[in-house]
């Protein structure tokens, strides 16, 4: 009878594999990296597609495959486990993580404020944040924002029903409430004849950074890669902020359900509410290490991190400052 080789062996040998497969591509020829986006192709990842249309990633010897995300797909997983040497979040994700066990650390900064908002009717009495108790919102279940909403304005009488990832519910009702992007959501329901208003979760006090990220193992074992990940995605950003056609061109092909004036319109309100650049463009892509404390801290009150871990070992300046550097 042939020996059975356990887990631990077989996870060893894979990664050797891997570590080797690395080594080799470095000498003969472009190394590949996957990249696993948050949701479907959209504006929201332009610099990236930008950074690979226009040969950046190429330029610094990296073979870049962009894996489209969506609702039921882990990044943290994809990242940890190995499917993916990068991936899209955000810092209060990235902080549970790690405080949870998964050896995962943000390396730079993809929005340094966030569009996540509720989306209500023009006409809707809810005028204020603390204005919600005695409504129903459409939130998707475990938002760690909405349970820092219902804390932070003592929102004790307030139903909760699953996000839908559509306006249809919103445009029938006049009463209906709902999570959504300002980059996103509002197009729909505004070409639908909705007339509506937004309240930016940001305005609130919580104010995550969406990122990307990478496995602490593979960010101490190539630094290189992740320095040349970094410095052409920045560089694909801000070609994006400049002249978005080539990549949206390519995005509307991989997701034909994005029409030219949707993609437009994100576009538009990525650059006009500066949710990439900040209101300062000299942080771009860089991370506040108050700002990644007061989330920690935040996330402990709630009782979402349960753990106690510094938060600084969830996130890295070096390659950003690096990057910066002429």
């Amino acid at each position: 009878m042939r020996p059975r080789t356990s887990l631990a062996a077989l996870f060893l040998i894979a990664t050797l594999c891997s570590l080797t497969a690395c080594k080799r591509a470095a000498t003969t020829g472009p190394i590949v990296i996957t990249f696993q986006t948050d949701w479907y192709p959209q504006p929201e990842h332009g610099g990236f597609y930008d950074a690979l249309l226009k040969g950046y990633y190429k330029d610094e010897g990296l073979d870049v495959r962009i894996t489209p995300g969506g609702p039921f797909v882990s990044a943290e997983n994809q990242v940890s486990g190995g499917a993916a040497q990068f991936a899209m979040g955000s810092s209060d994700q990235v902080l549970v993580a790690v405080s949870r066990g998964l050896p995962v650390v943000a390396v730079m900064a993809t929005m340094q404020q966030d569009p996540q908002a509720i989306m209500l009717h023009k006409d809707s009495p809810v005028q204020s944040f603390a204005d919600f108790n005695g409504h129903t919102i459409a939130v998707k279940p475990g938002s760690i924002w909405f349970q820092y909403l219902l804390k932070r304005y003592n929102l004790t009488n307030v139903r909760e029903i699953p996000a839908t990832y559509s306006v249809a519910n919103f445009l029938q009702d006049p009463n209906y409430i709902q999570q959504c992007f300002v980059t996103s959501e509002p197009y729909f329901a505004r070409k639908s004849g909705a007339e509506i208003k937004t309240m930016l979760i940001s305005d609130t006090g919580y104010q995550p950074y969406r990122v990307v990220f990478t496995a602490t193992s593979f960010l101490h074992e190539h630094p290189e890669l992740v320095a040349k990940f970094v410095r052409a995605s920045l560089r694909g950003w801000r070609d994006y902020l400049s002249d978005s056609t080539t990549a949206n061109t390519e995005i509307s092909k991989l997701n034909p359900a994005m029409s030219p004036d949707q993609m437009q319109f994100s576009t538009q309100t990525l650059r006009d509410q500066h949710f990439i650049t900040g209101p300062d463009p000299n942080q771009f892509g860089h991370f506040i290490s108050d700002r990644w404390s007061t989330m920690y801290q935040q996330l402990v009150d709630l009782k979402v991190i349960t753990n106690s871990i510094d938060p600084k070992t969830a996130y890295t300046t070096q390659f950003i400052d690096d990057a910066a550097r002429p």
